[in-house]
């Protein structure tokens, strides 16, 4: 919650900031700034290039924030660690009250020193950083207070550094405060995950290199969107072009497109098995749907006027489909192609939880068992860099072969 609040609050700041130092510099002189109404305008709005550094920036710092990181220079408050103490009252079966200090001594495990009681009647006891530790006191007496405040069974007391509770059996337990920063085993520090990027890289992980485990799912899922453009693309233009077609297959399509690909793993492996063919076949089924509408949405949406205009050309339906339907069609079948191969490669970490020896998704996986927070974030972040890089370079194949788009 801490993190969210955060991150709106850099929103504002930076959209406010932004806009103070927009407000003196010269206006743009582009076609969009000519136009008299821009709200509500698709095509006026253009990506601020600003806003997308500042927002990797924010995410980037609220990231080294909270984990403690040497790499940016502010950090919310962390675990405590260093020396505190408490006084606590014990009485004894005859109504005798005694007085007992703790002594704590709190730090990272694996950095704690030997603790020994200084004077009679002391306990020292050492605590690791962000853990609950019960504390051993001396006889048989029930303690009553803690810096003078009372406690009972399933009680908790504040104290310097931390809090005291007591158990149902009347153990205290002492809980030093935990700060605003993330533990590593849930969210480990920006360095932590580079570090582990350079390891892997250089000796690999599960007897396969970085690379062999990034190109298996990458061949995975342009194999898998091939199959479904390849099948899914004349689908959809047939469905466009013919009533019995549309008729035939829509039900199909239309029950096949809101199933999750997930769902499918179990009939997947049952059909086809564990192996590579079922990987494949997943992939397929996850980009089939997309480019079928995709292609027929492409159909329908040619302008019928333009048909009409052919054919009063002279031309045929083969000329009709070459020279108007397929280039009309086309961008609709490129965002198509986007959305499918999103869809594919999120659908690679599942497709890769059966048996896989390589893949990032199977270092996800693998990793996740053993609590490697730091290659889970690494492999989520390649995973996001690949997809992103994948989009990027469809899109520039979708401005070089289809710069008719959005044009009449």
């Amino acid at each position: 919650m801490a993190i969210l609040l955060v991150y709106i609050l850099s929103f504002v700041l930076a959209a406010t900031a932004a806009g103070l130092l927009r407000r003196g510099r010269m206006r743009r002189a582009d076609f969009s700034s000519l136009k008299t109404v821009t709200f509500g305008d698709e095509s006026a709005i253009r990506p601020d290039r600003i806003a997308s550094i500042a927002s990797v920036v924010v995410i980037f710092l609220l990231w080294g924030a909270f984990t403690g990181s040497k790499l940016v220079p502010l950090h919310v408050p962390g675990p405590f660690a260093g020396e505190t103490s408490f006084v606590y009252q014990a009485e004894t079966g005859d109504g005798a009250v005694s007085d007992g200090r703790v002594r704590i001594t709190v730090g990272p495990d694996g950095q704690l020193p030997a603790t020994e009681a200084d004077a009679p009647g002391e306990v020292a006891v050492a605590v690791q950083s962000g853990r609950d530790k019960l504390i051993p006191l001396p006889g048989e007496a029930r303690v009553v207070s803690v810096n003078g405040t009372g406690i009972t069974p399933g009680g908790t007391v504040p104290v310097a550094d931390g809090t005291v509770s007591m158990t149902a059996k009347g153990t205290l337990s002492f809980a030093a405060e935990k700060g605003l920063q993330m533990e590593p085993i849930w969210l480990p520090s920006p360095e932590a995950v580079v570090g582990r990027f350079i390891e892997i890289m250089t000796n690999g992980y599960q007897n396969y290199s970085l690379w062999e485990h990034i190109g298996a799912s990458l061949l995975r899922v342009l194999t898998g969107f091939a199959l479904g453009a390849a099948v899914g693309i004349p689908l959809g233009y047939a469905m466009g072009l013919s009533g019995w077609f549309r008729g035939w297959f829509d039900p199909i399509v239309e029950f096949m497109r809101p199933v999750p690909p997930l769902a499918l793993i179990p009939l997947v492996i049952i059909w086809f098995g564990i192996w590579e063919t079922g990987k494949v076949v997943l992939l397929f089924l996850a980009a089939l749907w997309v480019m079928t509408i995709a292609a027929r949405a492409g159909v329908s949406g040619v302008k019928i006027s333009k048909i009409h205009a052919a054919y009063s050309l002279g031309a045929s339906k083969w000329q009709i489909l070459r020279h108007v339907i397929v280039p009309n069609s086309l961008p609709e079948i490129f965002t198509g192609a986007r959305v499918a191969m999103g869809v594919c490669w999120g659908t690679v970490v599942a497709a890769e939880l059966v048996a896989a020896q390589m893949g990032a998704g199977m270092m996800i996986i693998a990793a996740s068992k053993f609590q490697l927070t730091d290659i889970v974030m690494m492999g989520i972040i390649l995973i996001g860099l690949i997809g992103f890089g994948i989009d990027m370079l469809m899109r520039q194949a979708e401005t070089r072969l289809v710069p008719w788009k959005g044009r009449s």
